[in-house]
């Protein structure tokens, strides 16, 4: 007998053959990219799991902040530039260019690691009770992924020349469930070679990438939606929008160097674990510091790239972004 896992990912198969076989494949040899139908497959995979994102997005979490806002805004402009964001990561455009910058170096260091004797461990192959169990292997590999995830932020802070990057995703004053997405490109080349290294180090078997993709975003979204929700006993299982929403604060958890707090993506264990929660019922408003003495962290998508560069320039040459 199915599970409901194997359901809905046989069902996601099924889907994504049809979309590829009717709607892509086809366009190939006009394009001449017939050579690449393996790699255009994924990325069918990959904007289909988009899509519907994007569709969860606009008919939960929209009526959510009409409802509950944490704050009331004057008008949604603001929002727009991160709409632009998350359609080109969760669309597959971005993602796309990672691929293209990352493929040939995870290969190549794949086939290396592969020719020195070193065979990527599956948690299958460490933990044998969840061999033919997939939602506990999936719940594991999330584990992982999110203690590391928290880590990264964690760096995305204390380190000037990364905050210089990060400081894009804080610098929006009018925080939304379209906020996750708004991110420096390079900020986006160092995650992706991360979580390719870890990625090839612990062994993320392809049947569970889908949900372990979808899932987090989902819940991420959810984290920066303008909605004013505790979990209540469960605020210490999985981050709120208002936990996650502290962590954005102006003076509370939007900083550099040892000022934040609040890092964990999914599960506020880890910072309950490494010292770095605040559960603090206050609600402050989101932004970088500097914004109130005037500093420009652009309000269009080219506008905040430029900047970011300029602020990882001086941080790198002078030591402050």
């Amino acid at each position: 007998m199915m599970t409901w896992f194997e359901t809905f990912m046989n069902g996601f198969t099924l889907t994504q053959a049809w979309v590829f076989e009717h709607c892509v494949n086809p366009l190939l040899p006009p394009l001449g990219l017939l050579a690449y139908q393996e790699e255009a497959f994924d990325a069918t995979e990959f904007a289909l799991v988009g899509m519907g994102e994007i569709a969860l997005l606009i008919l939960f979490f929209r009526p959510l902040e009409a409802l509950f806002p944490a704050e009331r805004w004057s008008g949604r402009r603001g929002v727009r530039v991160d709409i632009l964001y998350t359609l080109l990561h969760r669309l597959g455009f971005i993602p796309l260019v990672m691929f293209v910058l990352m493929w040939p170096l995870t290969f190549k260091l794949d086939a290396w690691l592969r020719f020195h004797g070193f065979i990527p461990y599956t948690l299958e192959d460490l933990i044998p009770a969840l061999e033919n169990h997939p939602l506990p292997t999936f719940f594991a590999y999330l584990v992982i992924i999110d203690f590391f995830s928290y880590w990264l932020h964690r760096f995305q802070h204390r380190l000037e020349w990364w905050w210089a990057l990060h400081g894009v995703h804080h610098s929006q004053q009018t925080m939304s469930y379209w906020s996750d997405d708004r991110t420096h490109l390079l900020d986006d080349v160092f995650t992706a070679t991360f979580f390719s290294l870890l990625s090839l180090v612990i062994g993320v078997e392809p049947g569970q990438f889908i949900l372990l993709m979808m899932i987090p975003r989902v819940l991420q979204s959810l984290a920066h939606a303008n909605i004013a929700w505790r979990f209540g006993p469960f605020e210490r299982c999985l981050v709120s929008p208002h936990y996650h929403r502290y962590h954005h604060g102006v003076g509370t958890g939007s900083n550099s160097g040892q000022l934040s707090c609040n890092f964990a993506v999914l599960f506020p264990i880890w910072d309950i674990l490494f010292g770095t929660a605040n559960f603090s019922r206050e609600t402050p408003p989101t932004g970088i510091a500097d914004q109130q003495e005037g500093r420009n962290y652009g309000s269009g998508f080219w506008a905040q790239q430029r900047l970011g560069c300029q602020r990882l320039w001086s941080a790198l040459t002078l030591g402050k972004a």
